[in-house]
């Protein structure tokens, strides 16, 4: 036994053999076989250790947040998968997770192509694509009958690769030569740092196995790092035989240079088949086992689920490799993979990418729930995630942009199917920070610029006034806040179930497509909850500026509704009062006719309305007909020529519409010319000292009786409404 695995359960793989192996088998891979000498002929001596380094340590500031996240939570099953959906959540999981599960899949295609390559070199009589084809069923076959044995395969493996090393340090020159600490006769720099880059790519295949692992919190970190400081010593080594043994120009022309300078050249062909055969186990034992774990998850169809079955003991994904064998054979059949093969790899690099950007989120925001005993600094993880993007362009850009689509279309997939998860993650510890700083930076004071609507719907149960809600999210699209309140007489709910219900409402209104918040309270009567709700209600500098609720034809509330409007506007609040006809609800949202008094106050405050209503989606093709009544015709002409200049200067999309009362009174005007309105905007005189606003509310509701859907509009004293309009002039 190894000595990494004398600690650890009797049951599952070990450091050594499940995370240390894998690695470095995936690591010493082909590149080095077959394109070290290239790499050093083009760059020369010092070029191919800086790029060494260079990429090393991208791959290394990886291996930490990969040890981070490893050593504060179980990680079970999926490997990569799972520690970014635990930790962005189950969206960004599964939009890494599909495309690094096909990514895997095809590589078993990609490595058993490569080996039957190198097979019918050695033997050009073979057929490529029928040694390719039993290859990869033989390595399925050792996946399918257990991971232990394919883990055992990997150990001959990895001695046939050592032998190859001990061969190659034993060989000798092949020519005289005269290192080249830098030349410039070949490919530039980040060309050859490209096609190297992919040699130090193999930390996944040790964490995609940690279903199988005895301890993976131990495991992970020790195997993952190991492996990085084995392979680096192994890169770092290999350049400087190679400079001294071969010209530039010799190691650029021969791919399989290594095994002319060998002491025993056929120990370098099993290095070659062995490097590649150990990929391949790689992907065919970490593929089954990432779509194991997102069969579980429900990120597949739920008719897919039977694909997250486990098979024995040890809860091996049977059929997984089944499936992941029928894809890689499919890839074989085709037998050219050179156009997907950089996706692939941006894949591979996309992973690595989110990984790094969770553990720097979660080091950032130091939640209390994250406590890493292999701890790192954030400033590392994001280094990790800024060089993996720069690596990723400079591979290929093209393939990155792809890759970059796919993975977000995934994500919009799985966001619109609206996953449930019985774990936390990150991103409310994201949203809380980011809630707290923008909290305390926004000022006390609105101010023109920035001005949006915060809707407090006083709405009751929702399902019962819907049209409100509606109207508010209509209002605000994704602008402002909106909150749903309700009322509660006293007693009818405790505190723990006036929470339950929250949620029931807000579960509710978001299955209905609005986002909004919810609160409920619960007071003596509705009118004293809403003038405590404006009183009381809201987050620091964030409350709600503006009151949306129904009218109220009831006469004997009608004193308590006109006092709970009067102190609602002391309060410095808008009111929008919405009067449904309900015969015709918001009718064609073709037409809103706003029945204008001057930019001051309320008519400020409705066009502003009337033009944040016309961008929401079901209400783009409505018109604003901005509508003026005058005396005598004369005037007329004089308040079209303004209005019309007034609309050319607010940059609002309106027509301008001036009626000559010609002895008529507004209110037969009004119910004339609005009759075919779908929306009607009207303004509310302000409440004042030694005012009846009872009295005026009454004959207020009498006018527009009979009239449609309708909305009486009281703007906030002291705000200057016509400056948001007039903002740039």
């Amino acid at each position: 036994m190894f000595p990494w695995d004398i600690m650890t359960k009797s049951s599952g793989l070990g450091t050594f053999g499940g995370v240390y192996t894998p690695s470095i088998l995936t690591i010493l891979g082909v590149i080095m076989y077959l394109r070290f000498g290239w790499v050093v002929g083009n760059v020369g001596l010092l070029g191919t250790l800086a790029i060494v380094t260079l990429a090393t340590s991208i791959t290394f500031l990886t291996a930490l947040s990969v040890s981070a996240i490893a050593t504060d939570r179980v990680v079970r099953v999926g490997g990569a998968y799972y520690m970014i959906s635990r930790s962005l959540g189950l969206e960004t999981g599964g939009a890494v997770g599909i495309p690094l599960y096909f990514a895997q899949a095809l590589s078993v295609a990609l490595y058993t192509l490569g080996f039957a390559e190198s097979i019918t070199q050695t033997f050009p009589d073979l057929n490529q694509v029928y040694i390719a084809l039993i290859t990869t069923i033989g390595v399925a076959i050792l996946a399918i009958t257990s991971a232990n044995i394919a883990i055992r395969a990997q150990y001959f493996i990895m001695a046939a690769i050592a032998l190859s090393l001990i061969s190659f340090l034993l060989g000798k020159p092949i020519e005289p030569t005269q290192i080249e600490l830098w030349t410039n006769k070949g490919e530039p720099f980040w060309a050859v740092f490209a096609v190297f880059f992919p040699a130090v790519t193999g930390i996944m295949a040790g964490v995609n196995m940690s279903g199988d692992l005895r301890e993976p919190t131990k495991a992970i970190p020790i195997g993952t790092l190991a492996a990085v400081g084995t392979g680096y010593v192994i890169y770092m080594g290999l350049p400087v035989i190679l400079a001294l043994r071969a010209d530039a120009s010799t190691l650029r022309e021969y791919p399989l240079i290594m095994e002319q300078m060998a002491l025993w050249g056929p120990a370098i062909l099993f290095g070659v088949w062995g490097a590649t055969l150990s990929s391949a186990i790689g992907s065919i034992l970490g593929a089954p086992r990432v779509l194991q774990a997102l069969a579980r998850d429900g990120v597949l169809p739920q008719w897919m689920g039977f694909l997250g079955q486990g098979s024995g003991p040890t809860d091996e994904p049977k059929i997984g490799t089944a499936v992941t064998l029928v894809v890689a054979i499919a890839a074989v059949c085709i037998g050219d993979l050179n156009l997907i093969a950089p996706v692939l790899t941006m894949f591979f690099l996309t992973t690595y990418l989110v990984l790094n950007i969770s553990a720097a989120i979660e080091g950032f925001l130091d939640s209390p729930s994250f406590r890493p005993t292999f701890r790192i600094h954030w400033l590392f993880s994001l280094l990790g995630a800024v060089g993996c993007l720069i690596v990723m362009f400079l591979i290929n850009p093209t393939a990155t942009t792809v890759a970059a689509i796919i993975v977000l279309a995934i994500y919009l997939w799985l966001q619109q199917r609206e996953l449930i998860t019985t774990w936390g993650d990150v991103r409310r510890g994201l949203w809380m920070n980011l809630l707290r700083v923008g909290l305390l930076q926004v000022g006390h004071s609105e101010d023109t610029k920035n001005w949006r609507p915060h809707i407090l719907v006083l709405s009751g149960i929702p399902r019962k006034r819907w049209p409100l809600v509606e109207l508010a999210d209509a209002l605000t699209h994704n602008r402002g806040l909106v909150t749903i309140a309700s009322i509660l007489p006293p007693g009818s709910r405790d505190m723990g179930q006036q929470t339950d219900l929250e949620l029931t409402l807000r579960d509710y209104i978001e299955k209905r497509g609005v986002q909004a918040l919810v609160r409920i309270i619960t007071a003596d009567n509705p009118f004293a909850g809403a003038e405590q709700l404006v009183e009381t209600y809201g987050l620091g500098a964030i409350v709600p500026n503006t009151i949306l609720l129904g009218d109220s034809e009831e006469p004997s509330r009608r004193e308590q509704y006109c006092q709970m409007i009067q102190a609602i506007y002391h309060a410095k609040r808008s009111l929008i009062i919405f009067r449904e006809n309900p015969e015709r609800g918001f009718g064609k949202r073709q037409r809103l006719d706003l029945w204008w008094g001057g930019m001051q106050a309320n008519g400020s405050l409705m066009l502003l309305l009337g033009y944040l209503l016309r961008s929401q989606l079901d209400w783009r093709n409505a018109e604003i007909y901005l509508k003026l009544v005058v005396g005598d015709p004369s005037a007329a002409q004089a308040a079209q020529i303004n209005l019309t200049q007034m609309i050319e200067d607010l940059r609002i999309r309106a027509i301008p519409k001036v009626l000559v009362s010609d002895g008529r009174s507004f209110e037969e005007i009004l119910h004339e010319s609005s009759a075919q309105a779908d929306l009607v905007f009207l303004g509310i005189a302000k409440p004042r000292d030694n005012f009846d606003f009872k009295a005026y509310y009454e004959t207020l509701q009498q006018r527009v009786a009979g009239l449609p859907t309708t909305l009486l509009v009281l703007a906030a004293p002291d705000f200057p409404f016509a400056e948001v309009l007039t903002e740039g002039w």
